[in-house]
C-alpha cells in the first residue's frame, strides 16, 4: 500500500509533518487520525491502526501536532486549543485533495480533540476515540507537581515518558478551561468509544462519561486486556477491524473504480503481516480476511484459500439456482450449498493419470413446495453456474510483477 509523506500549514503556518496512508485503489472513504499526548505520527498505535484500514480501503491521514514529532513550530507555545485548529486545517488540506475525511479518530487526548473538532466539520459523520480522557484536563495529572512552578514562573520544563518538555501557563489555563460537554451535546456523528477497562493512565469512567454524554447514535466497545497506548499489535488490529466494521453503518462508501477490462472490480490480497498468514482481502467497499488454519501455522481468522474458492462455488450455485426459480415462478423459499474440498486419487474420479486432482463435493438443499421435476432442474441449472463451469473447464491466470520505488 503507497504511503506519501507531505506537509501542510498548521493552525499558526508552521509546517506540519503527516503520513497519508493510502489504498491500492481508489479510496472508498478518509480517515483523519490524532495521536495521543506528546506521542507523535508514528505511534506503533497509529501506525498498525492507520495501515489496517488502508489495506480495508479506507485513506488516513496521521499528523504531528505543532512542535512534536518532525512537525514545526514549539511545543511550548501549543495547547489543547491549538491542537484542535491543527486538526481543521488538516481536514482542510484533505479536503483540496478531494480526500475530505468522513471519519476522525482519536488516541487519548488526541480522543478528545477529535470531539472537540468534530462540531466544526460538518463533513464528519463518524468519530471514533481509543482511551480518551473526558476531561481533557487529565492530562495535567502528567506534571502535577511542576503546577505550582508553571504557574508562578509562566513555564517550566518538566519530564514525560522520559522525554522533556516545556510546558506553559497558557497551555495549563487553555485545558483546564477546556470541556468535551458542549462539543458531545452538538456533535452530529455516530460515535464509537473504545477504552480499556484496565487503563492506569486514562480510567474506564472517562469512556463511561463521554458515552453518557454522547446522543445516539454511539457505540462502546472494550479493549479488553489492551494498556493505555495500544501497544499489542494484536489490540491494534482488533480495533482498526472493529472502526472498520462498525463506520459502514454510518459513511456512505465510495465505489472503487473498476478497471475497464475487469467489470467486476478488482480483488485485491494484502498481507496484514509478514510473520503470520493472515491476508486483507478488498473489493470495493467490501472487506474479508482469508488465513490458514491454526494447524497450518495460521491464527484461522479467515477462510483457506482453498475455502474462498470453495465459498465462490457455493454462492455461485445459490444465486443462479434463486434467479432460474425467481424466472419461472417456482415457490423456492430457500437455497442452501455446502461445500467439501479434498485431493482424490485420479484413479477414484475415473482417469488413468497416476496423479491427484481436486474434488469439491457440493450438497444443495432446497426448501420449498417443489415437485421433483422442478427439484431436478434446479440442480441441473447449478451446475451451469458460472464458477462450476470456470472449474471444470480451467482458466488462464497471466502474472505481472508490479515496479515499486527502489526496485532496479
Amino acid at each position: 500500500m503507497p504511503t506519501e509523506r507531505i506537509t501542510f500549514p498548521g493552525h499558526a503556518g508552521d509546517l506540519l509533518a503527516a503520513r497519508l496512508e493510502l489504498p491500492d485503489g481508489p479510496p472508498i472513504a478518509t480517515a483523519l487520525f490524532a495521536h495521543c499526548f506528546t506521542c507523535s505520527k508514528d505511534i506503533a498505535a497509529a501506525r498498525r491502526i492507520a495501515a489496517r484500514l488502508a489495506a480495508m480501503g479506507i485513506a488516513v491521514l496521521r499528523f504531528d501536532f505543532t512542535g512534536l514529532g518532525h512537525s514545526g513550530g514549539e511545543f511550548a507555545n501549543t495547547s489543547f486549543t491549538s491542537n484542535v485548529e491543527d486538526l481543521v486545517a488538516a481536514c482542510a488540506y484533505l479536503s483540496g485533495r478531494d480526500l475530505a475525511p468522513s471519519l476522525l479518530i482519536g488516541h487519548s487526548l488526541g480522543g478528545a480533540a477529535v470531539l472537540k473538532a468534530a462540531p466544526q466539520l460538518p463533513g464528519v459523520r463518524a468519530v471514533a476515540t481509543l482511551n480518551a480522557p473526558f476531561d481533557p484536563a487529565h492530562v495535567t495529572r502528567h506534571f502535577a507537581d511542576a503546577l505550582a512552578r508553571i504557574k508562578a514562573e509562566g513555564a517550566a520544563e518538566v519530564d514525560l515518558g522520559g522525554r522533556p518538555f516545556r510546558i506553559g501557563r497558557s497551555f495549563v489555563e487553555d485545558i483546564s478551561a477546556a470541556s468535551l460537554g458542549d462539543a458531545l451535546g452538538k456533535l452530529r456523528a455516530a460515535l464509537l468509544v473504545l477504552h480499556a477497562p484496565r487503563d492506569e493512565i486514562v480510567g474506564i469512567d472517562n469512556a463511561t462519561q463521554i458515552f453518557r454524554a454522547a446522543r445516539h447514535p454511539k457505540s462502546f466497545v472494550s479493549l479488553d486486556d489492551a494498556d493505555h497506548l495500544i501497544s499489542k499489535p494484536e489490540d491494534a488490529e482488533y480495533a482498526a477491524e472493529i472502526i472498520a466494521a462498525w463506520v459502514r453503518r454510518y459513511v456512505d462508501f465510495a465505489e472503487a473504480a473498476p478497471g475497464s477490462d475487469v467489470p467486476e472490480g478488482v480483488v485485491t490480497v494484502s498481507e496484514t503481516d509478514p510473520g503470520s498468514f493472515l491476508q486483507d482481502v478488498q473489493s470495493g467497499a467490501v472487506h474479508i480476511h482469508a488465513d490458514e488454519p491454526a494447524a497450518y501455522g495460521g491464527s484461522g481468522k479467515g477462510l483457506s484459500p482453498y475455502g474462498l474458492l470453495a465459498a465462490g462455488l457455493g454462492a455461485c450455485t445459490s444465486m443462479t439456482i434463486r434467479m432460474y426459480a425467481r424466472r419461472k415462478g417456482w415457490p423456492l423459499e430457500h437455497v442452501q450449498v455446502s461445500i467439501s474440498h479434498a485431493k482424490v486419487h485420479a484413479k477414484d474420479a475415473e482417469t488413468e493419470a497416476p496423479r491427484k486432482i481436486d474434488r469439491f463435493e457440493r450438497v444443495i438443499r432446497l426448501t420449498g413446495d417443489l415437485d421433483a421435476a422442478q427439484r431436478q432442474k434446479l440442480i441441473e441449472i447449478g451446475d451451469k453456474c458460472p464458477v462450476h463451469r470456470t472449474i471444470e473447464h480451467g482458466a488462464e491466470v497471466v502474472t505481472t510483477l508490479e515496479k515499486t520505488p527502489g526496485d532496479r
